[in-house]
């Protein structure tokens, strides 16, 4: 037994923690439900008492003493410290319990990490306390520190602490987090909790001091006390004013500026002015309260989100300066067209325009005052008056130095030109300037000083002196978070170097292959000669304009292309991190074989605990473990030697790698045939080497028995064989272990006391007695052991055979009995035999009985002989070397990742009972549980059921699982529907995105846990023996189950595996000591509700509960209280094994309902209180976990322990393996780009540029950290839609450190269906466009040094930003094109030969575009890293054979539509993408209502630019110039317009398409009712894709009018290209061909009244119209063919200039829709949009028709989707005819 536990005592009287009105509803203490530990009655018999560290905690609780009782409380004795402050405070009591919990927990878990003192053993340590209280008080100290308010935490800080001291310490940390237990949705806003506490903080002291009331002269009572009074008047007052907020907000849909989030409600603390408004307690009539009037209310603070795509250029506008300045110098020093930039500099005019930079610096900043005016001006108030002045101050001063910059300017040249040279004067002028610049750019050369000296510059920020305040009040505002930001100065020369080189390559990229190609172009369009327009122009030298078109598309290249460099570096450098982390080292099976020696080594070095590390310090523990990993990694020293030397490490890692082994066959990735092979028996039959799987040892002895025989001749034979045998250690352990186990078998069979059993014995005394003395080789014949092998395979295939037959076995030893008497060279007579031993004394035995009585076979029941016998036979018949053992890639890939993983460098793991606690938090709604049995049987339109799907997926697992069925009792196969429902039900969710299968996987943690506990506290004679036992056991389980003599259900086996493998040797305290240390909570938010419809998913969850004892289920329960009335409780729920049912552990009030936000981060929220430990790790419902990752936790909470440059982590990041990357190729696709982001781009981030935030759920927080900082996530309505995100801003503005190791993994699911991913792609545009609005990405762009800011730009929100770029670049180039084409100045140009040469180079700018194919480069480099650089480009080339790139570049134009919208218009909201199996074919109409405006209708502008350019250009009349240049462009066109077709299944089936379209018409034509909705209405539809016009502000829908004007060029340019027009190029041809327009739209009107009014009842006259309109149609064209130079061909053209006018018009109409809506003129247009949509949707299907009619296209594309599944024996073919078997 520990020495720091004891048994619990004898039972004594027990107690409950009730008070005040409660007190009667207190249930007996024996009967009181508890969570983890029973706190309450500690003389329960639970393993958790056995520690001292409990009993302590509780006792110091307990430790009341002389403290004043609360009035109006009967208070007992047993209540301890908290029942005090709830009787005081008025806290609810179930918020007390769960507090007292939750202290007890961390505080015993804490003091037993700390090195035991004597003073202590059984008593709390102070030191332990104290730390404690410092890191959970740490925040609210900076905030006192901050406000220049003193703390109210009145406690003596000296070392010798009395227990008075510790007394006030309890009452202070225990006051915290009751506050924080009760605040609800306040936990939000933790500098409001900081404010409460202060309050409540003094009141608490002046009860301590005694202070007597100033009213009353009695005792001090807290001013809010009572029943629930925290809640009533603290709480719900502050929830009730961000209640209201939300409500303002609309939904969302209100401008962020127009109500207060909750950062604005925490920002309002962050000023004194809190103190004077609010008062304590709370002052509800405070302004603070009022919503209405601008006047009264209080408003914004800190910060006002405003809608503009400014904000990119106002939160990184030293990005922007940058890229402008240098783009102005280059323009000047290129413009000189000398051979390199330094030549041009030489000069000294060109040395004075560069200086124009500085005017523009000026006006930029300009700019950036007025963009912080114009967003920011509401934050200024009566309260605010300096904010306001310095923004006016700040525009002034940047008019003045634009100006002083100008005027110096221009007397510098006025002095040159009028003394036409450079003269002294005009030299001293130039020195004014540049003394007038450096006094400009003092401040950027005050920043590079401090970036220099970043330790200067955190304490000037952290300080809170009111100087270094007056000296930064210019340069920023001062705010509580982003201070003290800088990195340590190893970390700033790692991401500075990283940058300097980026930024080297690209502005010398830009400069000699952008800007300079494009000076001579420029010089000569500019001097182009007089210009024969074909149009009417309205500018007389509008060569200028043509300049800017041909300069637009390489400007937003230039802007855009440090994007492609970022990609390029990070990717290198990423590949380099990854190299020196050891990443990919052991990538296979194959690779795992030749290290699987040290493996074992390296297992023990660091999962096991080591004890002789910890005494070791500094750097001689640092090089020491170094030393050790070099001995690991290759195999220095031969550490293996040292595992076969210690008999109970072998075993430990035995059982280890046996328990991972046994967990691959209950999740059915490996046969039973595999585990065999795989596993590692632990010792027995007295063989003298390590057990090494047989899978290792294959072949082995085959090669060893070839070496023998090819060494006869050899001098020293035996020592040069046993050399040659000994260089291959798996070779030497195979010849002991089948020596051994020979001679253990031979001697098991035949009895003991036998003649033959002395025959067999002395036969091995001899043969060890010729090894010992290395005469081996000389005593026998070598070619003899050929036959000797033959004969004892023959011995084990009868041993082995269901049925055994002695008498064969008899024979077969007579057999081998004659070879081994022949096998010494020298031949020995009968006698010498006899003499020796060798043979039998009696004569008659030696004719032919040998054997015959002696054989006794060991009993079949005896599975364990028999297991070891079918492993010897393994060993000495293989003869391959077994790579595809195991055949399942997915066990595979995760037994080479765990190993490789071993090698890395990881922190020393400690004993269970010193690392730290931890929790998982899990967000549930509404999601699959577990599939039931109607979801796996239901087949869609195609005849494919979940269940069949999956079974040709997961080909192998399904044989598995099969086979396991049969294993234990299942002898039917139609039995799994009926007797295994239950298994069948989990096996098909554990392959989907369920929640069992997350649950499954964090459930891992409390299994290893319980494992490594075990181990850890084990006794040399424990592991021994109960090795010994569990190889018994196991063998005897497996052999009963395959003769299906198990009556044992699965179900609880498959979930808790308690009852395999080490879970037999568990003696029970480590199901506490795994208790104590991990604690599930699953947030299901609606659980209640589930429960009161009794709905399946309820039944579900209590299922996970029942088999997961470590699970807690945290749901919102709603009382209804009347009619009206409703209260809201956050319940904790568990399932209680003694009682076999739920139970209910904690009930806490809510101030009202619980999403006020988002509902995500509120649901984690509220259940974040039932949590414990020191981290918390956040997983999503889409996630996975496995066994052997679980072991490493304990190391990598270590981690926390470990600075990383000047700060300990506060996130933990950890990697993600994309599990559903095998589905489909669109799988595939999404995984790829996940694998490259969530692995190498998360590296980089985090060394060496310093940047990763918080992007993926696998992290594991510093959990005390962020509960007193805002929680994991942050929850606004809309602008926080990413929440995720959002918690890493916030830690890394609050002074946190966020790391990534890549030593652990997690399972994560992505979405798989073609439709899914889109809406994924759009959630997270759409999130990025609400990021850009937000405070927290200003403040990071501002706060964060250069560096760093362009590493969070173009890893956050400038990716999406640059990717909208790309976009914008290839139209600008398209319609560039277009005008130079239309307007007849690239006629000019191409009749110009001296421009010939400058076409060709603007032209040629075009390829840039093409470099975003160096963005694919990550993907390669970690493919390259992880799984070689031939299997890498082999898997790029795959990916885009099966279309990858079309993929990529829809996925493309998702994120720009997106994230374009969000920041013009707003609208962004969750999209509930599904995470289902996507099989079913998509109709056509769902494609067209998901895309027809984000890709369909963009795609079909750029064609018609395209063709347009193609009918009308010189240029494109040379095919290959016209391909050459426009061939990126269609292939965009292509994309986006195919792409949902090309990775639909069965998107190019003949007849679904016909379905379809007559489906897509019957929607267009539906006429929309009431409570119709989108998917059944064209109408609908259409309104609803309108709605971010509907919430837009005037700049929004002023832009979109202005973008929406270019339709109208169409019409302006094509016109004049018309035969009617004449050449005429007057503006009057331009305004007549708008009467074309009116005509059409009338005769359209006509039609559309005739028959509103006469189709249905006087159908002819209705028929008489149409004719009269055709009839005048074609009069009107005869007469115009006739009288004027009208073509036929131009009824054609004109269809290219007016469809897209009139599509203007429609897109101009909808923006205005508030004003027109009432008239007459909204009908008309109506119609005329359900016209636009068929005529899109047919030029969309006519491609998707033609396709579908060509033979093999739908055999293609099915190859195209599903080829991943295919080489996993998918029958695709099958599925999608619907050709099955049934199976009921």
């Amino acid at each position: 037994m520990n020495p720091r536990q004891r048994p619990p005592p004898a039972r004594g009287p027990s107690h409950g923690s009730a008070y005040g009105a409660n007190l009667g509803l207190t249930p007996p203490p024996e009967a009181e439900p508890f969570n983890i530990i029973p706190i309450h009655n500690l003389v329960l018999d639970h393993p958790s008492h056995r520690y001292l560290e409990v009993r302590a905690v509780a006792a110091a609780l307990r430790a009341v003493g002389d403290l004043r009782k609360p009035p109006f409380v009967a208070w007992r004795d047993p209540m301890d410290i908290l029942d005090w402050l709830g009787a005081f405070f008025g806290f609810q009591r179930d918020n007390v319990r769960n507090q007292r919990e939750h202290i007890v927990l961390h505080l015993a878990n804490a003091q037993m990490r700390h090195p035991p003192s004597r003073d202590h053993i059984d008593s709390l340590d102070p030191t332990v306390l104290r730390r404690f209280r410092y890191k959970l008080l740490s925040n609210y100290s900076s905030w006192c520190s901050y406000l220049g308010r003193k703390s109210n935490v009145w406690i003596s800080n000296r070392r010798d602490t009395s227990s008075s001291d510790q007394v006030r310490e309890l009452l202070f940390t225990c006051l915290y987090l009751l506050i924080w237990g009760e605040a609800a949705n306040l936990r939000f806003v933790p500098e409001c909790i900081c404010y409460i506490y202060h309050h409540m903080a003094l009141e608490l002291c002046w009860i301590l001091e005694d202070r007597p009331d100033e009213n009353t002269g009695r005792p001090y009572i807290p001013l809010n006390s009572g029943e629930n009074a925290f809640l009533n008047r603290v709480v719900t007052p502050i929830y009730q004013i961000i209640r209201v907020e939300v409500e303002n907000s609309r939904n969302g849909t209100a401008p962020h500026s127009a109500w207060r989030n909750y950062d604005d409600i925490n920002e309002f603390f962050w000023t004194r002015r809190c103190f004077r408004r609010l008062k304590w307690p709370i002052d509800v009539s405070s302004n603070f309260f009022v919503t209405e009037g601008k006047s009264k209310r209080v408003g914004k603070t800190g910060f006002v989100e405003q809608r503009s795509f400014w904000n990119v250029f106002r939160g990184f506008d030293r990005l922007w300066v940058m890229l402008i300045l240098f783009l102005q110098a280059a323009i000047i020093v290129a413009w000189e067209e000398s051979g390199a930039p330094w030549e041009a500099l030489e000069s000294r005019d060109v040395q004075v325009r560069v200086l124009t930079i500085f005017i523009t610096w000026a006006g930029l900043r300009f700019v950036q005052s007025l963009l912080d005016a114009g967003t920011q001006y509401s934050l200024v108030s009566k309260d605010t008056v300096w904010l306001g002045l310095r923004m006016v101050l700040k525009s002034l001063v940047a008019i003045a130095w634009t100006v002083v910059f100008g005027v110096f300017y221009g007397r510098i040249w006025s002095r040159k030109n009028h003394d036409r040279r450079w003269s002294s004067e005009a030299n001293r002028r130039l020195v004014n300037f540049l003394e007038a610049a450096l006094v400009f750019i003092f401040p950027e050369l005050l920043a590079l000083a401090l970036f220099i000296l970043p330790w200067i510059r955190n304490l000037i920020e952290k300080t809170n002196w009111r100087i270094f305040y007056l000296l930064t009040w210019w340069f920023q505002t001062r705010t509580f978070v982003g201070r003290g930001l800088r990195e340590g100065l190893v970390d700033n020369i790692k991401y500075t170097l990283f940058w300097v080189v980026t930024l080297a390559s690209k502005f010398a990229f830009s400069y000699f292959l952008q800007i300079k190609p494009m000076i001579a172009p420029t010089k000569a369009v500019l001097k182009l000669g007089r210009v024969n327009y074909r149009w009417n122009e309205f500018f007389d030298n509008s060569n200028r304009l043509v300049v800017g078109l041909l300069w637009l598309p390489v400007v937003l290249i230039y802007l855009m292309d440090l994007q492609i460099w970022y990609s390029i570096f990070s990717s290198f450098v990423g590949g380099t991190v990854g190299l020196f982390s050891h990443l990919g080292e052991i990538r296979n099976i194959q690779q795992l074989r030749l290290r699987f020696q040290f493996f074992a080594s390296a297992m023990q070095f660091n999962l096991m605990p080591q004890e002789q590390l910890a005494n070791a310090k500094g750097w001689g523990k640092k090089i020491n473990d170094a030393i050790h990993r070099l001995k690991l990694r290759y195999g220095l020293g031969r550490p293996y030697k040292k595992i076969e030397s210690d008999q109970v490490a072998a075993n430990k890692f035995g059982l280890i790698w046996n328990e991972i082994i046994n967990i691959f066959r209950e999740e059915d990735i490996i046969s039973d045939q595999e585990v065999e092979l795989l596993e590692l028996p632990l010792n027995a039959w007295n063989i003298r080497v390590i057990r090494w799987p047989c899978l290792l040892l294959s072949n082995e002895l085959m090669r060893a028995l070839s070496q023998a025989t090819e060494l006869v001749d050899a001098a020293d034979n035996d020592k040069w064989l046993w050399l040659k045998i000994c260089k291959n250690e798996y070779r030497r352990c195979a010849v002991i272990e089948a020596y051994d186990s020979i001679k253990y078998m031979l001697l098991e069979i035949v009895k003991d006391g036998t003649e033959e059993h002395s025959i067999i014995k002395n036969i091995f005394l001899e043969i060890d007695d010729s090894l010992l003395n290395d005469k081996f080789m000389k005593t026998y014949k070598m070619y003899a052991l050929l036959q000797i092998h033959a004969k004892l395979i023959s011995l084990l295939e009868l041993l082995n055979k269901p049925k055994k037959d002695v008498s064969k076995v008899v024979g077969v030893l007579q057999a081998l009995y004659d070879d081994i008497r022949d096998f010494s060279k020298v031949k020995r007579t009968v006698g010498q035999l006899r003499e020796k031993g060798l043979a039998p004394s009696s004569p008659t035995i030696s004719t032919g009985l040998l054997f015959e009585n002696a054989v006794e076979l060991p009993d079949v029941e005896n599975a364990f002989f028999y297991r070891q016998a079918r492993r010897l036979e393994m060993i000495l018949t293989s003869r391959n070397s077994m790579h595809n053992v195991p055949a399942n890639l997915e066990a595979r890939r995760r037994i080479a990742f765990f190993s490789n993983s071993l090698f890395m460098n990881i922190p020393h793991a400690p004993q269970v009972e010193k690392m730290m606690a931890f929790s998982v938090l899990t967000p549930y709604y509404d999601e699959d549980v577990v599939f039931g049995k109607e979801q796996l049987r239901t087949e869609n339109e195609d005849g494919i059921s979940i269940l069949f799907y999956l079974q040709k997926i997961y080909e192998d697992e399904w044989r598995n699982f099969m086979q396991r069925m049969h294993r234990e009792g299942m002898v039917d196969d139609d039995e799994i529907w009926t007797n295994k429902l239950r298994e069948l039900r989990l096996w098909a969710s554990y392959r989907g995105q369920t929640l069992s299968r997350t649950v499954r996987g964090m459930m891992y943690y409390y299994r290893a846990l319980k494992m490594l506990a075990f181990l850890d506290s084990a006794s040399e004679m424990d592991i021994t023996e109960g090795s010994k036992e569990i190889a018994f056991v196991g063998s005897r389980r497996r052999d009963s189950l395959l003769d299906g003599s198990s009556g044992r259900g699965p179900s609880s086996q498959s979930l808790s595996g308690a009852s395999s493998g080490v879970g037999l040797l568990f003696k029970g305290q480590e199901y506490g000591t795994a208790l104590m240390k991990y604690t599930y909570v699953v947030a299901c938010q609606i659980y209640g509700t589930h429960k009161a419809k009794k709905d399946q998913r309820a039944e579900e969850i209590l299922y996970l509960m029942k088999n997961n004892e470590a699970l807690r289920v945290a749901y919102v329960d709603e009382v209804q209280k009347g009619r009206e009335e409703v209260e809201y409780y956050s319940v904790l729920v568990k399932y209680d094994q003694q009682l076999q049912k739920e139970v209910e552990i904690y009930r806490v009030r809510l101030p009202g309902p619980l999403k006020l936000g988002e509902g995500k981060p509120e649901n984690q929220n509220h259940a974040i209180i039932f949590t414990r430990g020191d981290a918390v790790q956040t997983i999503d419902m889409n996630q996975d976990n496995y066994f052997e990752e679980a072991l490493k936790m304990r190391n990598l909470l270590e981690e926390y322990n470990t600075s990383y440059g000047i700060r300990k982590p506060t996130i933990l990041g950890v990697r993600e393996h994309i599990f559903t990357g095998s589905v489909s190729s669109l799988a595939w696709f999404m995984s790829a780009q996940e694998m490259s982001f969530v692995t190498l781009g998360q590296r980089v981030l985090a060394n060496p540029l310093k940047v990763r935030m918080h992007y993926g759920h696998p992290d594991v927080f510093d959990r005390f950290w962020f509960l007193t900082r805002g929680g994991i996530s942050k929850a606004s309505r809309v602008i926080n839609i990413s929440e995720d995100i959002f918690a890493g801003f916030n830690c890394t503005l609050r002074g946190g450190n966020v790391t990534h190791h890549e030593y652990i993994q997690v399972g994560k699911g992505r979405d798989v269906g073609f439709n899914q991913i889109s809406m994924f792609e759009a959630k997270v545009a759409s999130g990025n466009g609400e990021q850009v609005l937000s405070r927290d990405v200003y403040r990071l762009g501002h706060r964060l040094d250069f560096f760093r800011m362009l590493s969070f730009f173009y890893t956050t929100v400038g990716f999406f930003f640059n990717t909208m770029m790309v976009v914008l670049t290839v139209y600008a180039f398209l319609w560039g094109r277009l005008y130079l084409a239309l307007s007849g100045v690239e006629v000019a140009m191409v009749n110009n030969t001296n421009n010939n040469k400058a076409l060709g180079a603007i032209l040629n700018q075009q390829f840039i575009i093409q470099l975003g194919l160096f963005t694919a480069l990550p993907m390669i480099v970690e493919n390259t890293l992880e799984h070689g650089f031939l299997q890498a480009v082999w898997s790029f080339l795959t990916m885009q054979l099966q279309l990858a790139s079309v993929f990529y570049t829809f996925s493309m134009g998702t994120r720009t539509h997106f994230f374009g919208r969000t920041i013009l218009h707003g609208g962004a909201k969750y999209r509930a993408t599904g995470r289902g199996f996507v099989v079913e074919h998509k109709r056509f109409s769902e494609n067209y209502r998901l895309y027809a405006r984000s890709h369909f209708v963009k795609a079909i502008e750029l064609g018609v630019i395209l063709t347009v350019y193609a009918s009308h250009s010189p240029i494109a009349k040379s095919t290959f110039v016209y391909i050459a240049m426009s061939i990126s462009s269609w292939f965009l066109v292509v994309s986006w317009i195919m792409a949902p077709f090309v990775f639909n299944p069965s998107g190019f089936d003949w007849l679904k398409a016909v379905y379809d379209f007559d489906e897509f018409m019957n929607w267009i034509w539906y006429r929309s009712g009431v409570f119709s909705k989108a998917e059944e209405s064209w109408e609908t539809w259409w309104y609803e894709e309108q709605g971010h016009l509907r919430m837009t502000g005037l700049w929004g829908k002023l832009l979109e009018i202005i973008l929406d004007l270019r339709f109208f060029f169409f019409q302006y340019g094509i016109v004049y290209q018309l035969g009617i027009a004449g050449r005429n190029t007057s503006i009057g041809v331009y305004l007549i061909s708008w009467i074309y327009m009116i005509v059409a739209v009338g005769i359209y009107v006509i039609i559309a009244y005739a028959r509103d009014k006469y189709a249905a009842k006087e159908h002819i006259y209705y028929r008489l119209i149409q004719s009269l309109v055709i009839v005048l149609t074609v009069l009107v064209i005869a007469i115009l063919l006739e009288f004027t130079p009208f073509k036929f061909i131009d009824l054609l053209t004109s269809l290219l200039a007016f469809i897209p006018a009139g599509w203007g018009l429609i897109s101009i109409a909808q923006v205005l829709r508030p004003f027109l809506q009432s008239t007459v003129v909204w009908e008309t247009l109506v119609s005329l949009a359900r016209l636009y949509d068929i005529l899109f949707g047919v030029i969309i299907m006519v491609p998707v028709a033609l396709l579908s009619w060509m033979p093999g296209f739908q055999s293609m594309q099915t190859r195209i989707l599903f080829n991943e599944a295919f080489s996993r024996g998918l029958q695709i073919s099958r599925i999608l005819t619907g050709k099955k078997p049934n199976i009921d």
